[in-house]
């Protein structure tokens, strides 16, 4: 038996004791250094890997400094890298009840410590500049709060020498990388006002408006008044072409107070599942708004109460194509959704009023028709540009 065992290790055949005691301390040393090699080699991947992130925060810090100011002072300079350390505290919620109030305030605390530094950083800009900046400098923040966790976990696994950690690290890290270089994408294009994934409920809305005339619902929502199929369309999208979401819950109960709604329809990008085709539409129901829930609560107070219908279309796309510029294939969807629409208002009655959300950010897309037709153009050359470039890459390689 110890025959057959033996014959698999080198030296260990014969009956010469120096081969056995040879190949004896060679599995010992084996196994007392391979994790340490192992270790060693995750993290100098992991090392890399933290550095390419910090390196992605400093250009998306540079980034945002350079959009306020082309020649920026150390004073904004140093504004800005205080600013990127920005941080909620979310409220206690052992007794959840009052919790979405608490989030309410808070969330309206944080727009308008946004919108002050930017309008302490650069007052010269305009009012749909400074909204870009502020969405530029949600995404930067994401992007460093990534870099910083990263770190945190590298020098943590480089204490403990720990590979069992290391491995766990490492099996996250193609995910995490992803997440960031779509946050520093998403940075550039919010920041400079391109239209993004997460817009496709915006687009539609401004579609529908066409040249119908825009009301002031809330300082960042629009409603224009739309005749569709027989039927009245109460058309809500926030305001743009600056990037903004607005607060949607409360400019829906405001509308609702005073005017008698038989149906809601809530259009927004939705996460799609890996396998699923980026442009795809869907119906359901329920109010389709992301977020931590906030707004949708709002609106669900009201509609349950009065027992309004409420229905949603979602256009399908990864979480990184909702922050980074519109994709054709998402803009493409936009008569689909109308599709959606027209069987939607086969359920309701004629001269019936819905009311129709466009739920995401506005940024790059304006408030009519004419608007969503430039943003449209501008995908389209947008795509055009990277096919090209997609093209040149294949052509060098």
């Amino acid at each position: 038996m110890n025959h057959v065992l033996f014959q698999f290790l080198p030296g260990m055949t014969g009956a010469d004791p120096l081969g056995w005691v040879l190949s004896i301390g060679t599995l010992i040393v084996f196994f007392v250094l391979y994790p340490r090699l192992m270790l060693m080699q995750i993290m100098g991947k992991l090392e890399k890997t933290a550095i390419e992130l910090e390196e992605l925060s400093r250009k998306a810090k540079m980034f945002i400094t350079k959009e306020i100011s082309p020649n920026p002072s150390k004073e904004t300079q140093e504004a800005v890298s205080r600013f990127f350390e920005f941080f909620m505290v979310t409220p206690v919620d052992l007794d959840p009840a009052g919790i979405v109030k608490k989030f309410d305030h808070l969330l309206i605390q944080q727009r308008d410590r946004f919108h002050y530094l930017v309008e302490q950083l650069a007052p010269k800009k305009s009012s749909e500049e400074q909204a870009n900046l502020e969405m530029g400098f949600a995404g930067g923040i994401a992007v460093h709060e990534i870099a910083k966790v990263v770190r945190h976990f590298v020098e943590l696994t480089r204490k403990t020498k720990s590979y069992q950690f290391a491995y766990i690290l490492s099996m996250q890290i193609p995910l995490i990388e992803r997440m960031a270089k779509s946050f520093y994408k998403g940075t550039q294009a919010l920041a400079k006002g391109e239209p993004v994934g997460d817009g496709v409920g915006p687009l539609v809305a401004a579609t529908l408006t066409g040249t119908n005339r825009i009301t002031h619902v809330m300082d960042d929502i629009m409603l224009s008044r739309v005749k569709l199929k027989g039927r009245n369309l109460l058309v809500m999208k926030a305001r743009g072409p600056g990037g903004r979401i607005g607060n949607p819950g409360h400019a829906v109960q405001k509308v609702m107070k005073v005017q008698k709604v038989h149906r809601i329809v809530t259009v927004d990008a939705a996460a799609k599942l890996e396998g699923e085709k980026t442009g795809s539409v869907a119906e359901g129901i329920g109010i389709a708004m992301g977020g931590i829930g906030v707004e949708r609560s709002f609106i669900e107070d009201v509609v349950v109460v009065k027992k309004i219908p409420f229905d949603s279309i979602v256009v399908k796309m990864s979480s990184e194509e909702a922050i980074t510029p519109m994709k054709k294939e998402i803009k493409d969807a936009v008569p689909k959704v109308m599709e959606s629409l027209d069987r939607l208002l086969k359920q309701t009655k004629p001269n019936e009023t819905i009311l129709l959300f466009g739920v995401g950010n506005t940024s790059g897309i304006g408030d009519q028709g004419k608007d969503a037709k430039a943003a449209e153009k501008w995908v389209d050359e947008h795509h055009q540009k990277e096919q090209a470039k997609k093209k040149k890459r294949r052509n060098e390689a």
